[in-house]
């Protein structure tokens, strides 16, 4: 049996009928074609999966699609706009944060959070700000590097 649901994705609106059992990152890669979310773990552990619900980072492996039923999601593709990267994109390319790229979209967003919360983070911050984000390539300094790059102190 299908469901409707609406989705509101990246400032775009989406009307489906899914089954009850299919996660919002099934949604988001299989019918929405959006890519930038990853499937790492399938169990919440690695945030690779991370998207914005209602400005809420979540793991959308463990969100069930209908759960999100007339939400505001967005995803690492919408955060860049009118062919622009994002700030914080921009700061992983410039710094080097990057390596496999997996791990990438899923830091971003939950940066994005810390960020909008904090302008101001410490190190120690940042570092926990990104603690439900799995990296196995870059060590994790070079991702706080270009977090700390953004960051506006009063002190410097």
């Amino acid at each position: 049996m299908k469901y409707p649901l609406e989705l509101n994705v990246n400032g775009e609106l989406f009307e489906l009928e899914i089954p009850a059992n299919r996660t919002l990152l099934d949604v988001l890669r299989n019918e929405l074609g959006l890519k930038g979310t990853k499937e790492g773990c399938g169990a919440g552990e690695c945030g690779a999966c991370t998207v914005l619900l209602d400005d809420e980072p979540v793991n959308s492996c463990l969100v069930l699609a209908l759960q999100a039923d007339g939400r505001r999601i967005t995803t690492i593709e919408g955060l860049s706009g009118a062919g622009k990267l994002h700030p914080l994109q921009e700061a992983f390319i410039h710094h080097g944060a990057i390596q496999c790229g997996f791990c990438t979209p899923g830091m971003i967003l939950s940066t994005k959070v810390l960020l909008d919360r904090h302008p101001n983070p410490t190190e120690r911050e940042i570092r926990e700000g990104l603690v439900g984000n799995l990296c196995r390539c870059t060590g994790y300094q070079k991702i706080v590097e270009a977090v700390s790059s953004l960051v506006k102190r009063k002190d410097c």
